[in-house]
């Protein structure tokens, strides 16, 4: 959008706006007469610039006899500002009030449908008066869940973020639903674009390996590590202690004395349990499948199933019980495997503090477990996304980087001037770090994208110094000294106009006005400090390095 946007400025500037100046505007001594108040207003901001202007100047003048102080004063201050970044936290998305809070009440694995519809209305009627800013709700019962979902109204119509519901609602049910685990759930990353790439809400810890039993003690002690650090909330492991079964052991030896094989006796827990297939019946050209089966055998105990009788070969009736017997046991609901190994997976939700710190602590809390061979303990999830996502940004900073200096090669059909304009990239870090510090705001994806943005734009203020400096040594006559000074005095006014207008048009998404703009906001604040910090020092910085690269001989040397 921005490449194309750019491209249609670029044919208009060059087309239609030379046109239209032509035509609208005129000389001074050709204008209408204008209001008193306007030539007030007009000659106010002509003075205004015109001392900002030999602000600069002096300032200029004042870094070009102190130029190695200067460079030397910019180093330490890029320095400097890298100490902020351990300050800075990390996290995948920007957080984000997107109106929904979740409620989850989850019960034993086997509980009858009846009984969680039950506690599912309980839970209902705790949550929906506690939740006020709620315009639409959707209760849903599977297995063994119960699930809430609640709609808000929007973020200008409420006093409470989603976070903070979600919150208060934790603390107001907790306990209070019998026989139910109750988990609140606020999203706050773009949850769309997490379902798309596959990212999981808060932070995950996958324990791999082969064992289940040796996975489920794993996933206890990842699951207790955990629970105390800061800002961590609603844990929950995937491994659940399973669906109840019974397993029935036939006696094979005591089969056998009787003439029976074990196929005679799984046939009749089959027959009486699913039912078994005894016969066609027809009728009038129609077949119908005769069906035998333990009726309501669905509510049958096994006790009456095991009460069932089979005949001998010389007609005594034996008892299925005294042939068989049962063992309590549960049965794993799924298997979860990834790179061949088996999985159970402890999540947890993140409220209060960035992603990246929680990691840390979580993985510092993860190499204190000791763990058999051929185990592993991996954090993943929105993490792991901020892993990959943050590397792939850094390579699209590079390569963009590397472009801008190409085209600068190409254009200047030079290497020392394209590096003196690139200087104003690493600079524009200042700046973004600054403002991010201050506003409090994380490094994310939507702050790394823009980062890639200042890439291009920055260099803007700096080609406009460089060039004009070139321009009047060439052809101006100019020395080196003057030649850069003057460059100042023309260019500080385009300079201040293309930063400013920049930086006014992304305020309001900066300040986050607006629903759902504070998802977007951090790309904002990126690409206003960049702009602020890096058009304050490319103003003094380059001139300065200028002087430098450049040998004084009367004129600006040709590259």
């Amino acid at each position: 959008m921005i490449c194309f946007s750019l491209v249609c400025s670029l044919l208009l500037s060059l087309s239609l706006v030379p046109m239209l100046a032509s035509r609208l505007l005129k000389p001074a001594d050709e204008a209408g007469p204008s209001s008193a108040w306007l030539n007030r207003l007009k000659d106010q901001a002509t003075h205004g610039f015109e001392r900002m202007n030999q602000s600069y100047l002096c300032m200029l003048e004042s870094a070009l006899r102190h130029r190695v102080t200067v460079l030397v004063s910019m180093v330490l201050l890029l320095g400097l500002s890298l100490l902020i970044v351990p300050l800075l936290g990390t996290e995948f998305l920007p957080p984000s009030d997107e109106g929904e809070v979740r409620v989850t009440g989850e019960m034993e694995v086997g509980t009858r449908l009846e009984l969680l519809d039950q506690q599912t209305r309980l839970l209902e009627a705790l949550v929906y008066p506690a939740v006020p800013e709620a315009i639409s709700t959707v209760a849903s019962v599977r297995d063994n869940v119960g699930e809430i979902r609640m709609s808000l109204a929007p973020a200008a119509q409420r006093q409470r973020s989603n976070v903070q519901i979600a919150e208060d609602l934790r603390k107001a049910i907790e306990g209070k639903v019998p026989g139910m685990k109750i988990r609140t759930r606020a999203p706050q990353g773009q949850f769309l674009l997490e379902r798309i790439i596959g990212g999981d809400e808060g932070v995950t810890v996958e324990i791999r390996g082969f064992e289940l039993d040796t996975l489920e003690a794993l996933s206890a002690k990842v699951a207790e590590a955990i629970e105390g650090i800061d800002g961590i909330s609603d844990i929950d492991r995937s491994f659940d202690a399973g669906t109840p079964q019974q397993e029935i052991h036939i006696d094979r030896q005591k089969v056998a004395d009787l003439g029976f094989t074990p196929r005679d006796i799984t046939e009749v827990i089959e027959t009486a349990i699913a039912g078994s297939r005894a016969g066609n019946y027809r009728n009038e050209g129609n077949s119908y499948r005769i069906l035998v089966q333990l009726k309501d055998a669905e509510k049958r105990s096994l006790d009456e199933v095991l009460n069932l009788t089979l005949r001998t070969a010389d007609g005594q009736m034996v008892v299925l019980r005294n042939l068989v017997s049962t063992v309590s046991s549960r049965a794993p609901l799924e298997i979860t495997r990834k790179n061949q190994q088996r999985q159970v997976t402890v999540s947890a939700n993140v409220a209060g503090r960035d992603l990246g710190s929680v990691a840390e602590e979580i993985q510092a809390a993860l190499d204190r477990i000791p763990r058999p061979d051929n185990y592993e303990l991996n954090i993943s999830g929105n993490f792991e996304e901020q892993q990959e996502a943050f590397q792939e940004l850094l390579v699209a900073l590079l390569i963009s980087l590397l472009l801008v200096y190409m085209v600068l090669a190409c254009q200047y059909e030079s290497l020392r001037d394209p590096l003196v304009v690139m200087l104003s990239t690493p600079m524009a870090a200042i700046g973004v770090l600054l403002t991010l510090w201050l506003t409090d705001t994380t490094l994310n994806l939507q702050s790394g994208i823009g980062c890639i943005m200042l890439g291009g734009i920055v260099v803007n203020n700096a080609i406009l110094l460089v060039d004009q400096a070139s321009s009047l040594g060439r052809e101006g006559g100019y020395s080196l000294h003057s030649a850069v000074v003057e460059a100042g005095r023309r260019r500080f006014r385009p300079i201040l106009m293309t930063t400013l207008t920049t930086i006014l048009g992304l305020l309001p998404l900066a300040l986050g006005i607006g629903e759902g703009a504070d998802a977007q906001a951090p790309l904002a604040r990126a690409v206003v400090g960049g702009l602020i910090g890096s058009t304050c020092i490319t103003l003094i910085l380059i001139p300065v390095v200028y002087t430098l690269v450049h040998k004084e001989n009367g004129k600006v040397s040709s590259s």
